[in-house]
């Protein structure tokens, strides 16, 4: 269960987040939906405990593990795009395993390259298998498919939504066709 109770959340004079309420539906995908600037990335940095809010509190289960896409890819820029999935994978995935997820986004020549010689949109992409490809309980995506053309978008929407079914979910995005493409419930800030 994930769950946010009256969180208000300030930045000097500016109030992001004021009482903020809600219960995410667990083995569903939430969006929170909004412009810039309303609050959607600080609301998932409160949920994953990367800053406190000014009053209020998230609760989450006992030892629950997360994984994340940040608005920055922060991937090791030396290692390769294998290499950056292999850090939460372990053993889990073999190599060829890792080069067929790479393949299935489009990646299929990039699993030995190093991640500095990538694209913005190779590394968006390479950091969001990262994350689907770890162990987590919940799942927190923030604007995951930007900088994606729109076919690209569309390929890694169909792998996002097959790789996310029957998982907690919470991603942002200012997009109302990828709330429509993956989301079961949105949540719209700044309203």
């Amino acid at each position: 269960m994930l769950k946010a109770a009256n969180i208000t959340k300030k930045f000097g004079e500016n109030t992001v987040l004021n009482n903020f309420s809600r219960e995410f539906a667990d083995c569903k995908v939430t969006a929170v939906l909004g412009k810039s600037g309303c609050g959607k990335s600080t609301l998932l940095n409160v949920l994953m405990g990367l800053i406190a809010p000014d009053s209020g509190e998230v609760l989450r289960g006992e030892n629950e593990r997360i994984s994340a896409v940040f608005q920055e890819d922060r991937l090791c820029e030396n290692l390769t795009a294998s290499a950056n999935i292999r850090l939460v994978t372990g053993k889990r995935y073999t190599r060829e395993r890792i080069a067929a997820e790479l393949a299935e986004v489009g990646l299929a020549d990039c699993a030995d390259k190093p991640v500095r010689e990538l694209s913005g949109g190779m590394k968006r992409r390479t950091a969001l298998l990262r994350a689907l490809l770890a162990e987590y309980d919940v799942l927190f995506l923030d604007e995951p498919f930007k900088g994606l053309d729109a076919d690209t978008k569309r390929i890694v929407l169909d792998y996002c939504k097959r790789k996310t079914a029957g998982k907690t979910v919470v991603f942002v995005t200012h997009d109302k066709d990828e709330c429509a493409a993956l989301a079961d419930e949105i949540i719209e800030l700044g309203k």
